[in-house]
């Protein structure tokens, strides 16, 4: 299998993964029969981490001799804090509002962010195929944005915005891994910079009384199911074959995958009862069409100009 075939598996492979894994998070806060909440959104956060964290804790401690100069620790801080354990909070708080397949479509915000943080901060090239797929994208999201019913309120703008923010702290994280820690390995970046988040996740958990509901709530063990799963595999593993990608690819590349994402989760969200809207489908064409342009297009330039 060529380098270019395994990089679109990896891709998909996300796709799938963290498409599923807003649904995964309305599980972890409510009954999906009962429409009861089990776990708080801040509950269900500090136990994604603290389960991600500790999951790859023996490798992060096995490794943390790598963070021996400011510039790596600042770089894992960022992986681990901005790309991480910050947006947990922030999609989890989202996802009282939003449905599933529409945060999911928001999320589609972070190739538009990566690229222009590339190029302002970490000045990297940029031509003009890249910038037209970018308006388009952005077209796309502000589409997606004000098209759809839930946004109309300002309470519920809140929580889109919740989800934008999010979007740009992975696109920080993303360049820092391309641009700051790319001679460490996947494997490196990903346990030491969630070790960094255990002792906070860990506080957390306990902080928000987590294990009283743990205890009394009889729906606790099936979300705690549901949230495992978020953590260990939708965090910690993905992490790692994420990262991989981004050594292997280039940051824009590795992460057009939030574009894929909307799909996974807008027909996971369908088969599961959320409402669809004519809107969102069209607004996601739009958006899908920006990232052709500023990634399918703009590579093919990119080499007739070298």
């Amino acid at each position: 299998m060529n380098k270019e075939l395994k990089n679109w598996g990896m891709l998909l492979l996300l796709a799938c993964v963290w498409g599923s894994s807003f649904i995964l998070m309305k599980r972890g806060m409510t009954h999906k029969a009962t429409g009861e909440e089990i776990f708080s959104p801040n509950q269900v956060a500090a136990m994604r981490m603290l389960l991600a964290s500790l999951v790859v804790l023996p490798i992060g401690i096995k490794y943390i001799k790598i963070a021996k100069s400011a510039k790596i620790i600042s770089g894992l801080l960022v992986v681990g804090f901005i790309g991480n354990f910050i947006p947990a909070f922030l999609f989890t708080y989202a996802e009282t509002e939003l449905s599933s397949g529409y945060a999911g479509m928001l999320n589609s915000c972070t190739p538009i962010f990566t690229l222009l943080i590339g190029y302002f901060i970490f000045k990297q090239q940029l031509i003009s195929t890249q910038v037209i797929g970018v308006l388009i994208g952005s077209a796309g999201i502000v589409w997606l944005v004000n098209g759809v019913e839930v946004a109309d309120t300002s309470g519920s703008l809140l929580h889109v915005l919740a989800v934008v923010l999010a979007t740009l702290f992975y696109a920080m994280s993303v360049n820092t891994i391309k641009n700051v820690l790319h001679q460490l390995k996947p494997i490196q970046i990903t346990s030491v910079s969630l070790t960094f988040t255990f002792i906070p996740a860990l506080i957390l958990f306990l902080s928000f009384d987590t294990t009283s509901v743990i205890v009394h709530n009889p729906h606790a063990l099936e979300a705690l199911g549901y949230i495992s799963i978020l953590a260990i595999v939708g965090t910690s593993l993905s992490v790692i074959v994420f990262n991989q990608l981004i050594a292997n690819s280039s940051a824009l590349f590795a992460s057009t995958v939030t574009y894929f994402i909307p799909i996974v989760a807008l027909f996971i969200g369908i088969w599961d009862g959320e409402q669809f809207y004519i809107q969102q489908l069209l607004a996601l064409l739009v958006v899908l069409s920006g990232v052709y342009i500023a990634n399918v297009l703009a590579r093919r330039n990119l080499k007739k100009v070298k």
